[in-house]
Protein backbone atom coordinates (compact mmCIF):
# COMPACT_ATOMS: atom_id res chain seq x y z
CA UNK A 1 0.00 0.00 0.00
CA UNK A 2 1.26 3.51 -0.86
CA UNK A 3 0.33 6.26 1.58
CA UNK A 4 -1.67 9.03 -0.08
CA UNK A 5 -1.12 11.88 2.39
CA UNK A 6 1.19 13.56 -0.10
CA UNK A 7 0.09 14.44 -3.63
CA UNK A 8 2.63 13.06 -6.13
CA UNK A 9 4.87 15.56 -7.89
CA UNK A 10 5.30 15.14 -11.63
CA UNK A 11 7.84 16.16 -14.23
CA UNK A 12 7.91 15.54 -17.96
CA UNK A 13 9.16 11.97 -17.40
CA UNK A 14 9.01 11.23 -13.69
CA UNK A 15 6.64 10.87 -10.76
CA UNK A 16 7.82 11.61 -7.22
CA UNK A 17 5.60 9.87 -4.67
CA UNK A 18 5.73 8.44 -1.15
CA UNK A 19 7.35 5.03 -0.88
CA UNK A 20 5.24 2.01 0.02
CA UNK A 21 6.01 -1.51 1.30
CA UNK A 22 5.73 -2.80 -2.25
CA UNK A 23 8.78 -0.74 -3.21
CA UNK A 24 11.09 -2.42 -0.69
CA UNK A 25 12.38 -5.28 -2.85
CA UNK A 26 13.10 -3.08 -5.85
CA UNK A 27 14.67 -0.39 -3.66
CA UNK A 28 16.96 -3.03 -2.13
CA UNK A 29 18.06 -4.29 -5.54
CA UNK A 30 18.96 -0.78 -6.69
CA UNK A 31 20.74 0.52 -3.59
CA UNK A 32 22.61 -2.63 -2.54
CA UNK A 33 25.31 -1.68 -5.01
CA UNK A 34 28.74 -0.39 -3.95
CA UNK A 35 28.90 1.94 -6.96
CA UNK A 36 25.76 3.66 -5.60
CA UNK A 37 26.36 3.46 -1.85
CA UNK A 38 29.95 4.67 -1.85
CA UNK A 39 28.74 8.20 -2.68
CA UNK A 40 26.06 8.28 0.07
CA UNK A 41 26.86 9.39 3.60
CA UNK A 42 24.02 7.75 5.56
CA UNK A 43 23.72 4.35 3.86
CA UNK A 44 25.55 1.16 4.97
CA UNK A 45 27.03 -1.48 2.71
CA UNK A 46 26.04 -4.22 2.34
CA UNK A 47 22.47 -2.94 2.62
CA UNK A 48 20.30 -5.52 4.46
CA UNK A 49 16.97 -6.37 2.88
CA UNK A 50 15.05 -5.70 6.13
CA UNK A 51 16.53 -2.21 6.31
CA UNK A 52 14.53 -1.27 3.19
CA UNK A 53 11.27 -2.03 5.03
CA UNK A 54 12.40 -0.13 8.14
CA UNK A 55 13.53 2.90 6.19
CA UNK A 56 10.32 3.09 4.14
CA UNK A 57 8.26 3.03 7.34
CA UNK A 58 10.46 5.78 8.82
CA UNK A 59 9.83 8.04 5.81
CA UNK A 60 6.12 8.15 6.64
CA UNK A 61 6.82 9.01 10.28
CA UNK A 62 9.20 11.80 9.29
CA UNK A 63 6.77 13.23 6.75
CA UNK A 64 3.89 13.13 9.26
CA UNK A 65 6.10 14.98 11.76
CA UNK A 66 7.03 17.62 9.17
CA UNK A 67 10.73 16.73 9.42
CA UNK A 68 11.60 15.24 6.03
CA UNK A 69 10.05 14.35 2.69
CA UNK A 70 11.65 11.22 1.17
CA UNK A 71 10.05 10.20 -2.11
CA UNK A 72 10.37 7.46 -4.69
CA UNK A 73 11.53 8.50 -8.16
CA UNK A 74 9.34 6.54 -10.56
CA UNK A 75 9.69 6.32 -14.34
CA UNK A 76 7.23 4.65 -16.64
CA UNK A 77 8.68 1.82 -18.71
CA UNK A 78 6.06 0.61 -21.14
CA UNK A 79 2.96 -0.20 -19.09
CA UNK A 80 4.88 -0.47 -15.82
CA UNK A 81 6.05 2.12 -13.31
CA UNK A 82 9.66 1.46 -12.33
CA UNK A 83 11.40 2.71 -9.21
CA UNK A 84 14.67 4.29 -10.37
CA UNK A 85 15.86 6.00 -7.18
CA UNK A 86 14.88 8.25 -4.28
CA UNK A 87 14.99 11.97 -3.53
CA UNK A 88 14.45 13.78 -0.25
CA UNK A 89 14.33 17.10 1.56
CA UNK A 90 15.23 17.23 5.27
CA UNK A 91 14.50 20.33 7.33
CA UNK A 92 17.49 21.81 9.16
CA UNK A 93 16.50 22.45 12.81
CA UNK A 94 16.62 26.13 13.75
CA UNK A 95 17.31 27.26 10.19
CA UNK A 96 15.14 28.29 7.26
CA UNK A 97 16.75 25.68 5.03
CA UNK A 98 16.36 22.06 3.98
CA UNK A 99 18.97 19.56 2.85
CA UNK A 100 18.47 17.95 -0.55
CA UNK A 101 19.57 14.35 -1.04
CA UNK A 102 19.08 11.81 -3.80
CA UNK A 103 20.36 8.60 -5.32
CA UNK A 104 19.63 6.86 -8.61
CA UNK A 105 20.17 3.21 -9.54
CA UNK A 106 23.28 2.63 -11.64
CA UNK A 107 21.19 1.41 -14.57
CA UNK A 108 19.66 4.89 -14.85
CA UNK A 109 22.82 7.00 -14.60
CA UNK A 110 23.36 9.48 -17.40
CA UNK A 111 19.62 9.87 -18.07
CA UNK A 112 19.22 13.24 -16.30
CA UNK A 113 16.99 11.67 -13.63
CA UNK A 114 18.74 13.15 -10.58
CA UNK A 115 18.62 16.75 -11.81
CA UNK A 116 15.00 16.44 -12.96
CA UNK A 117 13.81 14.90 -9.68
CA UNK A 118 16.01 17.02 -7.41
CA UNK A 119 15.01 20.26 -9.09
CA UNK A 120 11.32 19.40 -8.89
CA UNK A 121 11.46 18.62 -5.17
CA UNK A 122 13.62 21.67 -4.41
CA UNK A 123 11.12 23.97 -6.12
CA UNK A 124 8.26 22.29 -4.27
CA UNK A 125 10.05 22.77 -0.95
CA UNK A 126 10.74 26.46 -1.51
CA UNK A 127 7.09 26.99 -2.46
CA UNK A 128 5.49 24.95 0.33
CA UNK A 129 7.84 24.78 3.32
CA UNK A 130 9.00 27.59 5.59
CA UNK A 131 12.47 27.67 4.06
CA UNK A 132 14.48 30.18 2.06
CA UNK A 133 17.38 27.96 1.01
CA UNK A 134 18.13 24.44 -0.18
CA UNK A 135 21.51 23.03 0.82
CA UNK A 136 23.37 19.89 -0.23
CA UNK A 137 26.79 18.28 0.01
CA UNK A 138 28.72 15.85 -2.18
CA UNK A 139 31.88 13.85 -1.63
CA UNK A 140 34.85 15.92 -2.73
CA UNK A 141 35.63 13.81 -5.81
CA UNK A 142 32.01 13.30 -6.86
CA UNK A 143 32.06 15.62 -9.86
CA UNK A 144 29.02 13.93 -11.39
CA UNK A 145 26.80 14.84 -8.43
CA UNK A 146 28.29 18.33 -8.20
CA UNK A 147 27.25 18.90 -11.80
CA UNK A 148 23.71 17.70 -10.98
CA UNK A 149 23.45 20.28 -8.19
CA UNK A 150 24.64 23.05 -10.51
CA UNK A 151 22.01 22.05 -13.06
CA UNK A 152 19.35 22.32 -10.35
CA UNK A 153 20.58 25.84 -9.61
CA UNK A 154 22.66 25.40 -6.47
CA UNK A 155 26.05 27.10 -6.24
CA UNK A 156 29.15 25.81 -4.50
CA UNK A 157 29.51 27.60 -1.16
CA UNK A 158 32.41 25.97 0.66
CA UNK A 159 33.84 22.74 2.02
CA UNK A 160 33.26 20.60 5.07
CA UNK A 161 33.31 17.05 6.37
CA UNK A 162 30.67 14.35 6.71
CA UNK A 163 30.62 10.84 8.13
CA UNK A 164 30.21 8.20 5.42
CA UNK A 165 28.71 5.10 7.00
CA UNK A 166 29.72 2.67 4.27
CA UNK A 167 33.31 3.97 4.27
CA UNK A 168 33.61 4.02 8.04
CA UNK A 169 34.87 7.55 8.60
CA UNK A 170 34.70 11.28 7.98
CA UNK A 171 35.57 12.51 4.52
CA UNK A 172 35.83 15.95 2.87
CA UNK A 173 32.71 17.21 1.09
CA UNK A 174 31.81 20.16 -1.11
CA UNK A 175 28.89 22.28 0.09
CA UNK A 176 26.17 23.73 -2.13
CA UNK A 177 23.23 26.06 -1.55
CA UNK A 178 20.61 27.95 -3.49
CA UNK A 179 17.50 30.07 -2.94
CA UNK A 180 14.41 30.99 -4.91
CA UNK A 181 16.23 33.11 -7.46
CA UNK A 182 18.70 30.33 -8.32
CA UNK A 183 16.34 27.34 -8.27
CA UNK A 184 13.22 28.96 -9.76
CA UNK A 185 11.75 27.45 -12.90
CA UNK A 186 12.37 29.53 -16.03
CA UNK A 187 10.09 32.56 -15.97
CA UNK A 188 10.14 35.98 -17.57
CA UNK A 189 8.51 38.78 -15.59
CA UNK A 190 6.51 41.04 -17.91
CA UNK A 191 8.25 44.34 -18.41
CA UNK A 192 5.96 46.99 -19.90
CA UNK A 193 7.56 49.74 -21.91
CA UNK A 194 7.62 53.20 -20.34
CA UNK A 195 4.74 55.44 -21.37
CA UNK A 196 7.16 58.16 -22.48
CA UNK A 197 10.71 58.15 -23.85
CA UNK A 198 13.24 57.56 -21.09
CA UNK A 199 16.96 57.79 -20.62
CA UNK A 200 18.87 54.86 -22.16
CA UNK A 201 19.66 53.40 -18.75
CA UNK A 202 16.14 53.87 -17.28
CA UNK A 203 14.27 50.79 -16.11
CA UNK A 204 10.67 50.19 -17.18
CA UNK A 205 8.04 50.65 -14.48
CA UNK A 206 5.95 47.60 -13.61
CA UNK A 207 2.55 48.58 -12.17
CA UNK A 208 0.92 46.10 -9.83
CA UNK A 209 -1.80 46.48 -7.21
CA UNK A 210 -2.37 44.73 -3.88
CA UNK A 211 -5.08 44.54 -1.24
CA UNK A 212 -5.03 44.04 2.51
CA UNK A 213 -8.28 42.16 3.10
CA UNK A 214 -9.27 42.62 6.75
CA UNK A 215 -11.83 40.35 8.42
CA UNK A 216 -14.20 41.11 11.31
CA UNK A 217 -11.54 40.01 13.82
CA UNK A 218 -9.01 42.48 12.44
CA UNK A 219 -6.90 39.80 10.77
CA UNK A 220 -5.20 40.36 7.41
CA UNK A 221 -5.20 37.82 4.59
CA UNK A 222 -1.87 36.65 3.18
CA UNK A 223 -1.51 34.39 0.14
CA UNK A 224 1.49 32.18 -0.51
CA UNK A 225 2.96 32.34 -4.01
CA UNK A 226 2.55 28.85 -5.52
CA UNK A 227 5.22 26.78 -7.19
CA UNK A 228 6.03 27.92 -10.71
CA UNK A 229 5.79 31.64 -9.94
CA UNK A 230 8.72 33.94 -9.12
CA UNK A 231 9.46 34.01 -5.38
CA UNK A 232 7.37 30.87 -4.84
CA UNK A 233 6.76 30.18 -1.16
CA UNK A 234 6.78 33.80 -0.04
CA UNK A 235 3.65 35.33 1.48
CA UNK A 236 2.09 38.45 -0.03
CA UNK A 237 -1.02 40.58 -0.12
CA UNK A 238 -3.40 39.38 -2.88
CA UNK A 239 -3.34 41.30 -6.14
CA UNK A 240 -1.45 41.38 -9.40
CA UNK A 241 -0.41 43.23 -12.52
CA UNK A 242 -2.45 46.15 -13.87
CA UNK A 243 -3.35 45.40 -17.48
CA UNK A 244 -3.26 48.14 -20.14
CA UNK A 245 -6.34 50.34 -19.92
CA UNK A 246 -7.22 49.26 -16.37
CA UNK A 247 -7.40 51.46 -13.30
CA UNK A 248 -5.85 50.06 -10.11
CA UNK A 249 -9.34 49.47 -8.72
CA UNK A 250 -10.47 47.58 -11.83
CA UNK A 251 -7.33 45.46 -11.79
CA UNK A 252 -7.77 44.62 -8.12
CA UNK A 253 -11.43 43.67 -8.55
CA UNK A 254 -10.43 41.35 -11.40
CA UNK A 255 -7.47 39.83 -9.53
CA UNK A 256 -9.47 39.17 -6.36
CA UNK A 257 -12.11 37.37 -8.41
CA UNK A 258 -9.53 35.31 -10.30
CA UNK A 259 -7.43 34.46 -7.23
CA UNK A 260 -10.01 34.18 -4.44
CA UNK A 261 -13.42 33.98 -6.16
CA UNK A 262 -14.76 36.98 -4.24
CA UNK A 263 -16.61 40.02 -5.58
CA UNK A 264 -15.44 43.44 -4.42
CA UNK A 265 -16.99 46.81 -5.17
CA UNK A 266 -14.76 49.74 -6.01
CA UNK A 267 -16.46 51.70 -3.23
CA UNK A 268 -15.12 49.14 -0.71
CA UNK A 269 -11.48 49.65 -1.77
CA UNK A 270 -9.76 52.33 0.27
CA UNK A 271 -6.32 53.54 -0.94
CA UNK A 272 -3.89 53.09 1.94
CA UNK A 273 -0.24 53.41 0.88
CA UNK A 274 2.13 52.23 -1.84
CA UNK A 275 5.43 50.42 -2.31
CA UNK A 276 8.19 51.58 -4.62
CA UNK A 277 10.86 48.94 -5.17
CA UNK A 278 13.78 48.75 -7.59
CA UNK A 279 14.26 45.24 -8.95
CA UNK A 280 17.08 44.13 -11.18
CA UNK A 281 15.27 44.64 -14.49
CA UNK A 282 12.36 46.95 -13.63
CA UNK A 283 11.03 49.36 -11.03
CA UNK A 284 7.96 48.10 -9.17
CA UNK A 285 5.21 50.52 -8.16
CA UNK A 286 2.48 48.90 -6.06
CA UNK A 287 -0.48 50.76 -4.50
CA UNK A 288 -1.97 48.95 -1.50
CA UNK A 289 -5.71 49.15 -0.77
CA UNK A 290 -7.67 48.19 2.34
CA UNK A 291 -10.89 46.21 2.03
CA UNK A 292 -13.22 45.06 4.80
CA UNK A 293 -16.27 44.07 2.76
CA UNK A 294 -16.65 41.54 -0.05
CA UNK A 295 -19.18 39.02 -1.33
CA UNK A 296 -18.81 35.32 -1.98
CA UNK A 297 -17.06 32.40 -0.31
CA UNK A 298 -13.30 32.79 -0.43
CA UNK A 299 -11.46 30.01 -2.27
CA UNK A 300 -7.83 29.61 -3.34
CA UNK A 301 -8.47 29.29 -7.07
CA UNK A 302 -4.77 29.15 -8.01
CA UNK A 303 -3.85 26.48 -5.48
CA UNK A 304 -2.17 28.98 -3.20
CA UNK A 305 -2.12 28.62 0.58
CA UNK A 306 -4.02 31.31 2.52
CA UNK A 307 -3.53 32.56 6.06
CA UNK A 308 -5.47 35.02 8.21
CA UNK A 309 -2.84 36.79 10.32
CA UNK A 310 -2.98 39.19 13.25
CA UNK A 311 -1.28 42.48 12.33
CA UNK A 312 1.36 42.02 15.04
CA UNK A 313 2.23 38.58 13.61
CA UNK A 314 2.78 39.67 10.00
CA UNK A 315 6.55 40.01 10.48
CA UNK A 316 6.73 36.25 11.12
CA UNK A 317 5.92 35.51 7.47
CA UNK A 318 8.60 35.59 4.77
CA UNK A 319 7.55 38.16 2.16
CA UNK A 320 8.83 39.62 -1.11
CA UNK A 321 10.97 42.72 -0.50
CA UNK A 322 8.31 45.05 -1.95
CA UNK A 323 5.70 43.87 0.61
CA UNK A 324 7.88 44.11 3.72
CA UNK A 325 7.73 47.93 4.18
CA UNK A 326 3.94 47.77 4.15
CA UNK A 327 3.76 45.55 7.21
CA UNK A 328 4.78 48.18 9.78
CA UNK A 329 2.26 50.66 8.39
CA UNK A 330 -0.55 48.10 8.51
CA UNK A 331 0.38 47.06 12.04
CA UNK A 332 0.31 50.64 13.28
CA UNK A 333 -2.97 51.43 11.52
CA UNK A 334 -4.89 48.27 12.43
Amino acid sequence: MIHTDFAPLRTERLTLRPLGPGDAAQLHRLINDWDVVRWLSRVPFPYPRELADEWIASTHRQRAAGEAWHLAIVEQEGEQDMLVGCVGLMLQPGERSAELGYWVGRKYWGHGVAAEAGGRLARWGLANLDIDRVVASVLEENDRSAQVLRRIGLRESGTGEAHFLARGGRLPVRLFEGGRDEIAAPFTEPEPAPAAPAAPDAKPVLLVVACALVDSDGRVLLARRPEGKPMAGLWEFPGGKIDPGETPEQALIRELKEELDIDVSASCLAPFTFASFEAEKFHLLMPLYLCRRWQGTMAAREGQALAWVRPNKLTGYAMPPADKPLVAMLRDFL
